[in-house]
């Protein structure tokens, strides 16, 4: 398990960034939530099995990818503070 905060940036808010983001993770085993920051970007922050961040992320680029100009990947140790990763465990902050 690992933990992973991605930042996106570009024309991420007023879209249906967060909502989809949501959609897609109900095919992913992930936890965790997004929420919008105040500088504009979108801030995800999910705990799963490497592979299935990898294609949980792809999804969303897949998705939402002409709405972002770039995102930053921070990778840790999962902490286990959004329970355990199942399809549908993402929510929204704000």
């Amino acid at each position: 398990m690992i933990r992973q905060t991605i930042y996106f940036q570009g024309d991420v808010q007023g879209v249906g960034f967060r909502a989809t983001t949501r959609l897609i993770a109900r095919d992913h085993a992930v936890a965790g939530f997004v929420r919008n920051m105040p500088d504009g970007r979108v801030q995800l922050t999910v705990e799963g099995d490497p592979a299935a961040l990898r294609d949980f992320v792809a999804g969303i680029r897949e998705r939402m990818g002409d709405f972002i100009h770039s995102l930053s990947v921070h990778d840790g140790a999962a902490t286990g503070e959004f329970g355990s990763p199942a399809p549908g465990s993402l929510t929204t902050r704000h």
